[in-house]
């Protein structure tokens, strides 16, 4: 986000902080008072100016005269996102992240955006969807609405709302309707595209991204519908220092007869209607961008196929527990549900 707008110097007055706050319109009512060397010294709210006002200061008094000298910030080379979450734990909303100068160089506002993760996201979005023909005959599967708004802008918007900064999908079928779809940027951020020249498996594709900015990637399948926390899965795959990790979705069976528990021809014993309690793979990945170079050229290959490959090479990888919505939208049944889920979503 722009911050300059926020940013006051500590010699203009109250006056002029209430013309800065009222430009701001819809934005967080906050300012950075800065000194004349663009360094912070405090800050103030409209409700600093409400109680200096009522304790008699005037219009024309100077801001380093009432600006709140105990603000709190977090230094660009400590910034983690677990430190991010222990503000947003003290209601702290509006956060400069500083240099080791005091000069602003960002602002995380929290109450736009759910955090600020430092990854770049990547959806692959060229399958055919040919089991939900013939809507797809035309249209791609990520541009089928769940809601009003296509499946691929539900995803989009989620990693967004997290504060990704670096989205990539990569096409093929139909792609040109995606890549034009993605030509206005969505809330600042400006989509990348990229064609694979064949089908080249749910991973294979990602290597046509031309550059990635962080350390830390993730890849899902585009038409997926679910409400996973990026932040904790996120923070979960720091703090097990994996090489990849694989958000996985409860998946329970119930037999409804006896199980004969054999062994061989003879019975040891009955299992009255046993219930089997396993997790499947929700298609969604984190991964450190050192693995990506695992991934072969202009080659099919799955994801599951880098996860087979990391292990064989004593790689850590593990599952992130995925509690919460997912539907993967493949078939006409799962269409309707995430359709009729998302009636009862906010």
């Amino acid at each position: 986000m722009t911050f300059e707008s926020h940013c006051i110097n500590c010699s203009l007055t109250i006056k002029d902080a209430l013309i800065a706050l009222n430009n701001l319109r819809n934005a967080t009512l906050t300012l950075f008072v800065l000194n004349d060397n663009a360094q912070i010294i405090g800050t103030l709210t409209d409700g600093d100016i409400r109680r200096a006002l009522v304790n008699g200061y005037g219009l024309d008094c100077t801001l380093d005269k009432v600006m709140h000298r105990d603000y709190k910030f977090i230094c660009q080379k400590e910034f983690t996102v677990a430190n991010l979450r222990s503000f947003r734990d003290r209601r702290i909303m509006f956060i400069p992240i500083l240099d080791g100068e005091n000069h602003v160089v960002d602002v995380v506002n929290l109450q736009k955006f759910k955090s600020k993760l430092p990854i770049d996201a990547v959806l692959m979005a060229g399958g055919k969807g040919e089991r939900l023909r013939p809507l797809t005959e035309k249209t791609p599967k990520p541009l089928l609405e769940v809601g009003g708004k296509c499946i691929i802008d539900h995803n989009v918007d989620r990693l967004i709302s997290y504060g990704v900064e670096h989205v990539n999908v990569t096409v093929n079928y139909l792609g040109e309707q995606i890549e034009e779809h993605f030509d206005t940027p969505r809330d600042g951020v400006q989509v990348r595209t990229f064609r694979e020249p064949k089908f080249l498996g749910t991973i294979g594709s990602i290597k046509f991204v031309d550059i990635f900015y962080n350390d830390t990637i993730l890849v899902m399948n585009s038409d997926l519908f679910t409400n996973i926390d990026y932040e904790d899965f996120f923070l979960h795959f720091q703090i097990h220092d994996a090489e990849m990790s694989v958000a996985a979705v409860p998946y329970n069976i119930s037999i409804e007869l006896g199980i004969l528990d054999l062994d061989g021809h003879n019975i040891k014993g009955l299992i009255e209607k046993p219930k089997y309690n396993y997790y499947a793979n929700a298609g969604i990945y984190l991964i450190k961008k050192r693995a990506l170079a695992e991934i072969p050229e202009d080659t099919f290959f799955h994801a599951t196929h880098l996860v087979e490959k990391l292990i064989a090479q004593g790689k850590k990888v593990i599952r992130y527990p995925l509690n919460g919505t997912w539907i993967d939208i493949g078939t006409y049944q799962e269409y309707e549900r995430a359709k009729e889920l998302v009636k009862h979503l906010k």
